[in-house]
């Protein structure tokens, strides 16, 4: 965060990765929708982007710009301005933007502002790791394909508002490194610890559970368990409930910490904004007293 004044700050972030959908158009809007996330996670808006384009020779200059087009389309929705970029050749495609937004200062999210007592609500549904995993062994339905393209796709932008009303103080956006990862991380930055409840876990569709019960999992999901397990109570929860939260996800939801006196506020927002989901799915509770050791940062009930 750079301060401009009392009432604006600069953020700014840069991600870019392979193709996550064979359609170019798809990718170029997955691309934007996933950088564009980090501005809204700190609940900014986003007011420039630049765009990062690496791709091999084999790629036809058409399919590069239907790359760019896709990726300039969803920068538009976001109502945020394209002012340039890079490209490189590369051995395999790369695209993504740099973005910077405009904050409150004191309003920013952060994954180091959870408060014990703070509810956690999540605005998309889990399984896009899961699903798309399944679609590389063709094994995904179609009808989930295309909830997970339209997840991916969607804008966090309700980061924003809920920021500028000083309703949310903390958080985090779910991408690579699961739900519990970035959980686990705003835990330690917080100094809190967080129950997740694992009845109801929003996900994309009950094809997800049929997914994962056909080993349609990818690496990185189980890596990320493996990574995340250590600092887990894992209770009965079953394994594919925790397979799900380790899911690698990619322009995933916000996670949200939200003051018990604002949760019902925070949900009638989410609603009207129509989030892909809104629901509550734990809570961040005091971290271990002194003489406490080896408590989890996460537990699962």
């Amino acid at each position: 965060m750079y301060r401009l004044d009392d009432e604006r700050a600069l953020v700014q972030t840069v991600d870019f990765f392979t193709p996550i959908v064979d359609d170019p158009y798809l990718y170029g809007q997955i691309a934007a929708a996933n950088s564009l996330s980090d501005v809204y996670a700190m609940g900014g808006l986003p007011i420039t982007a630049m765009a990062l384009l690496g791709l091999p020779d084999e790629v036809s200059l058409e399919m590069a710009n239907t790359i760019l087009r896709g990726g300039a389309d969803k920068v538009l929705e976001a109502r945020c301005a394209l002012v340039g970029g890079h490209s490189v050749k590369n051995p395999e495609p790369l695209y993504g933007f740099s973005v910077t937004g405009l904050v409150h200062p004191d309003k920013i999210i952060s994954n180091a502002g959870g408060r014990a007592g703070d509810r956690l609500i999540l605005t998309k549904p889990l399984g896009t790791g899961i699903i798309t995993t399944g679609v590389k062994r063709g094994t995904a339905p179609a009808d989930i394909v295309d909830l997970a393209i339209e997840s991916m796709a969607t804008l966090n932008t309700i980061g924003h508002p809920l920021a500028a009303r000083g309703l949310v103080c903390g958080g985090t956006d779910v991408t690579g490194f699961g739900l519990l990862g970035h959980l686990i991380s705003l835990c330690r930055s917080s100094g809190v610890r967080a129950e997740l409840e694992v009845e109801g876990l929003p996900v994309l569709g009950p094809a997800v559970w049929d997914l994962i019960a056909a080993g349609c999992v990818p690496g990185g999901t189980h890596q990320n368990w493996a990574t995340a397990a250590p600092d887990v109570d894992p209770g009965d929860a079953p394994e594919a409930a925790r397979l799900l939260l380790a899911d690698a996800q990619t322009s995933g939801g916000l996670l949200l910490c939200v003051a018990a006196e604002h949760v019902d506020e925070v949900m009638q927002t989410l609603v009207q904004h129509r989030t892909l989901c809104a629901t509550e799915v734990g809570s961040l509770h005091p971290a271990a007293t002194t003489g406490e050791t080896g408590e989890p940062l996460v537990r699962l009930v």
